[in-house]
């Protein structure tokens, strides 16, 4: 299928790891550009010398201010086609747990650079009247999962705000979606599996065997299957869908919503 994104620009945040960097490569594949934000230096040279002229990067935590302003000031001729949201999240734990610091690192982490990040480009994808937002959060915004009490409470607020944004502007050619992974083979979920294993006081091996015993599939979703509807939500294809919660997690949510 022709996605019909050759030749437009792609901010991607978290592009040397995960779902980030599948996404970014299957933009690329598809003859997509990309401004790769990550802070690994390494790994985002690497990107750039395998896909010469395809690829620009920013080394920098997007979860900060001046990243987000040197992104904006990078990228203000680049006419830009839609931005992936996306970036690491707090450490699994279970609310007695938690510390208020906790909490303050978390929002953070979660919530108060997607809304800073999304005020900067929202005007430029205005002007245009068209753009792509696509924000990746976590299948526990639908059902909660263990051990993810400070990523479930703040994911949950970005959904809130991107859900009343997309309404707030629903005619202006701009979407704003969300993907809501459940357990795939990123570096989140192999926290996640640590962390059942020294609570359970199990091998890795068997965490990971219990993980996927809850899932109906009964297995570990791939990333680069994900990635495939994360680039059509940032696609021309996608003009008729906004504000929806699109759940990636092999059958795991019950709820008919």
């Amino acid at each position: 299928m022709d996605l019909k994104i050759k030749d437009n620009n792609f901010i991607v945040c978290g592009a040397t790891s995960g779902f980030g960097h599948a996404i970014t490569k299957l933009i690329l594949k598809e003859g997509g550009n990309v401004i790769a934000v990550a802070r690994g230096e390494d790994k985002l040279r690497e990107l750039e010398d395998a896909y010469s002229g395809q690829v620009e990067t920013l080394v920098g935590n997007i979860t900060e201010s001046r990243t987000i302003e040197r992104l904006h000031k990078m990228t203000l001729q680049k006419n830009l086609s839609g931005i992936l949201v996306n970036a690491a999240g707090p450490p699994a734990k279970k609310f007695v747990e938690t510390r208020l610091t906790d909490w303050d690192e978390a929002y953070q982490q979660l919530v108060r650079w997607k809304i800073e990040l999304t005020q900067k480009f929202l005007p430029i994808f205005l002007d245009k009247k068209y753009g792509r937002f696509v924000y990746i959060e976590s299948s526990s915004v639908k059902q909660p999962l263990e051990n993810l009490v400070l990523s479930t409470s703040m994911r949950l607020s970005v959904v809130g705000f991107v859900k009343t944004l997309s309404q707030e502007i629903p005619d202006q050619g701009v979407t704003f979606n969300i993907l809501a992974p459940g357990y795939h083979y990123t570096p989140a979920v192999e926290r996640l599996i640590r962390k059942k294993a020294e609570s359970g006081k199990i091998s890795l091996k068997e965490a990971q065997r219990q993980i996927e015993n809850t899932i109906p599939m009964q297995i570990t979703g791939d990333i680069n299957h994900f990635a495939s509807l994360a680039v059509w939500l940032l696609s021309p294809l996608s003009q008729y869908v906004t504000g929806q919660v699109y759940a990636v997690d092999g059958g795991v949510i019950k709820s008919t919503l």
